[in-house]
């Protein structure tokens, strides 16, 4: 499968440090996926199908999406990444709550209040740093 390329959207320092930060990021993510699935358990919403299984798979999926994120795969990396930061959202909202966090300890909305706010910054983040959006920052035609 040939990834579309996107014209037009340069890469620079900037968006190389992003990459490098969103793939550590997503890679500590992974390791979490796969070291401390319980935790994680608690905060999946009851409607998703095998959790622990799919906890398993994202986790695998966080760790090789770090890897293609600072290769030339990194633009379908980062629309994975963005659609993945969409799709856990609900478990997010789930996790603030019911205040539950999986060691039986709640967390006030000092830290669900930015995680919630924070995770369209992640969404565009994942696309700005992959050179797949360089919005807002694009030059306007000159006319």
């Amino acid at each position: 499968m040939a990834v579309r390329r996107f014209k037009n959207v340069p890469p620079t320092r900037t968006r190389v440090a992003m990459r490098w930060v969103l793939a550590a990021f997503f890679g500590a993510a992974g390791i979490a996926h796969l070291l401390a699935p319980v935790a994680l358990l608690a905060i999946t919403p009851a409607w998703v199908s095998y959790p622990r299984e799919v906890i398993f798979v994202t986790g695998l999926l966080e760790l090789a999406g770090g890897v293609a994120l600072m290769s030339r795969w990194r633009q379908a990396a980062g629309i994975a990444f963005a659609a993945y930061a969409i799709c856990v959202w609900p478990a997010n909202f789930k996790h603030a709550l019911e205040g539950t966090n999986g060691a039986g300890l709640g967390l006030s909305w000092w830290y669900h209040g930015p995680r919630l706010a924070l995770q369209p910054v992640i969404v565009w983040a994942s696309l700005f740093a992959s050179e797949v959006t360089d919005w807002p920052w694009r030059s306007r035609p000159r006319g």
